[in-house]
């Protein structure tokens, strides 16, 4: 099955990747590290995770942010990004479409290396039984995350969440059990680090300062299973999830996780540009972002770059421009958030709104609208104008994150008929189809 054939640590950040007794320290066997791993070939199992986990960023924003209309994804070489990505003359997602399948495969392949420190745990004397909780909840809170990936892109498809034996991998499961079963991945994850102590056993990047210990990365766990819950319509599960969590009304907006990026052996921001350059490759702001915003939105002016002249790609379908790019990253090794406070926020706002705690609702889109520099909510107090206002303020502050928040917004609300096609000729999808080596997994390997 090509997509579980694994190379076992996909970037070792700096020397750590050295291994006791090994000829090629990068590329250990399986049976090196499961047949009483030591501590270092432990930290290099988790940091090889941590590297993992960030691999599905540029295929997942960029093509679902196409599919949300955040941005135009634009290359001066290949027609295709518009033509399907698109949608345009009504082409359709099917078991072979164009350029999205790494998105998919990257979250299996973390997967992968999680079951490989699980695996690995379970026959180690060389950490005591409480590390290996913090271990175990590492690496299942990260799978937990990593399964949320694929099951938004393949909604009701489904995806296979039995994948340990990846010889014999389990069925397919539709959205709702999937996210049935990837919030009891996340649940495990949790009963693991309550029980973790109070000090990793491992070593995290920067990207986790702060959620460097047992309780942090419970934080994050629970921060997960908030997002997870609102995809449920649990609304009160998101809020019991958000008490648990780093979410702060009044904290900073942009606390969070985040992946990080540096210089070869590591990787560089797969979202960066350059400001005003006109490289054969860049993603550009969607203009109904810039139509439809608010006067005086902050997050305007600070996300979004006007260049000194407009950007005009003519493959595809139809020609298209825009004269703004993204201006959120200041290097080509800045992190990304994969979640962070300013979603929680927003998940407490839906949650109360659709629990008819308005008061709550509305205090917390006030929030968001005072750290954009807008003035307070004086709308209509009832679920469905709340709800309304709430997808608005997350458009605009959750804009082109890898999640593609607006693309899975927009179908959990029956608003697919909202995203704007008529100025590039496309198509509003509704799902991803199965990819095709699953589809030839099941026909030929029984």
């Amino acid at each position: 099955m090509n997509k579980f054939s694994y190379i076992l640590f996909a970037v070792v950040l700096l020397n750590s990747c050295k291994l006791d007794d090994q000829l090629d320290p990068n590329n250990p066997s399986v049976s090196s590290v499961t047949n009483n791993a030591t501590v270092n070939q432990l930290q290099n199992l988790v940091t090889g995770l941590e590297v993992r986990s960030k691999a599905y960023i540029g295929t997942a924003a960029n093509a679902y942010g196409v599919f949300g209309r955040e941005i135009w994804y634009f290359n001066r070489t290949d027609a295709r990004y518009n033509q399907f990505w698109l949608g345009q003359g009504g082409r359709k997602p099917n078991s072979t479409f164009f350029g999205v399948d790494g998105a998919f495969t990257a979250a299996y392949q973390t997967i992968k290396q999680g079951n490989l420190l699980i695996s690995a745990l379970a026959n180690t004397s060389s950490v005591t039984d409480v590390q290996k909780h913090a271990y175990l909840g590492f690496a299942k809170t990260i799978q937990g995350y990593q399964y949320i990936i694929p099951a938004n892109s393949q909604y009701e498809n489904g995806i296979r969440i039995e994948v340990s034996d990846e010889q014999n991998p389990g069925p397919f499961v539709k959205y709702q059990p999937a996210l049935t079963a990837i919030r009891k991945v996340l649940e495990d994850g949790y009963a693991e680090l309550k029980q973790a102590g109070t000090v990793l056993p491992f070593t995290l990047s920067s990207g986790y300062a702060g959620f460097n210990t047992p309780d942090g990365l419970i934080k994050v766990n629970r921060a997960l299973v908030a997002r997870v819950a609102i995809y449920q319509k649990d609304w009160q599960g998101a809020l019991d999830a958000l008490s648990l969590s780093f979410f702060n009304i009044d904290g900073s907006l942009t606390a969070g996780p985040a992946h990080t990026f540096s210089a070869p052996p590591d990787t560089y921001n797969p979202l960066f540009y350059v400001l005003n350059a006109s490289p054969a490759t860049i993603t550009v702001v969607h203009p109904s972002l810039i139509e439809n915003a608010l006067p005086g939105d902050l997050r305007v002016t600070s996300k979004f770059y006007k260049r000194t002249s407009v950007l005009t790609n003519t493959q595809g379908d139809v020609p298209l421009s825009s004269q703004y790019q993204d201006n959120r990253w200041a290097t080509n090794s800045a992190p990304i958030t994969y979640i962070k406070n300013e979603e929680l926020v927003l998940i407490y706002a839906e949650a109360s709104a659709q629990l008819q705690q308005f008061d709550n609702a509305v205090k917390a889109i006030n929030r968001i609208r005072t750290a954009a520099g807008l003035s307070a909510y004086t709308g209509e107090r009832s679920t469905s104008a709340l709800i309304t206002e709430i997808l608005f303020q997350r458009r605009y502050s959750l804009w082109y994150e890898p999640a593609g928040h607006r693309w899975v917004d927009l179908r959990r609300y029956d608003r697919l008929s909202e995203i704007p096609v008529a100025g590039d000729n496309g198509t509003a999808f509704t799902q991803m189809e199965t990819p095709i080596n699953e589809l030839n997994w099941d026909l030929y390997s029984r």
